[in-house]
């Protein structure tokens, strides 16, 4: 059997330096294009526009939480990933759970939902810097993979949640759909930087119309 990804994620999420992200500079950031949108309504509906319109709903659901402030929670992403599946019921998987053509294996313990909702509640931490706290919520989402299906999909709308609430919204997201590797840490703190790059050429756009 493949190693745990889980397990390496949570011993590699302990050793990443998060308070080393950068600043992402002044917000709120409002953006003229609304990049999280965009990707659904662009990209995504090309593939499949059933998958875009469940996409675009959720997107809305969470940022009236955000607008509410909502912390993140196993209860609150259970929200959204009723409506990014189209279905009634959604629940925490219930085996183990692969990934990557099967290469990479996400185990399951007594304690491991447990452990995913103190992750999603450090996502709230004001101590570590807003880039690093939405990069590694989303990829909790990720490593947790706690549906047995949708996970990218719920990640994405995860760390755009982290920003809303902070009044971060980003003009593109599409350089965040890159495959990201559970005993990376340097990755982790990439993706940190990424929001970073992202956050700032935001702004940088907007103020310039």
């Amino acid at each position: 059997m493949s190693d745990d990804a889980l397990a390496t994620w949570c011993k590699v999420r302990e050793q990443v330096d998060w308070s080393s992200a950068a600043s992402v500079g002044p917000v709120p950031v409002r953006p003229a294009v609304d990049g999280l949108a965009a990707w659904f309504d662009g990209p995504v509906r090309l593939r499949d526009p059933d998958r875009a319109g469940r996409l675009l709903a959720a997107m809305a659901l969470s940022r009236v939480a955000a607008s509410q402030g909502e912390p993140l929670t196993p209860t609150l992403l259970a929200d959204w990933q009723r409506l990014v599946l189209g279905v009634n019921e959604v629940g925490l998987r219930q085996s183990d759970a692969f990934a990557k053509g099967g290469r990479e294996r996400y185990g399951l313990t007594p304690h491991t939902w447990q452990d995913f909702a103190v992750c999603l509640h450090q996502s709230a931490d004001p101590s570590v810097p807003l880039t690093a706290r939405a990069a590694r919520a989303y990829l909790d989402v990720a490593f947790f993979h706690p549906y047995p299906d949708g996970n990218a999909r719920l990640a994405l709308l995860v760390l755009a949640h982290v920003l809303e609430i902070e009044g971060a919204r980003l003009d593109e997201v599409g350089p965040l759909q890159t495959t990201r590797y559970a005993d990376d840490p340097d990755g982790a703190l990439d993706l940190a930087a990424l929001v970073t790059v992202l956050i700032r050429a935001t702004h940088r756009r907007a103020t310039a119309r």
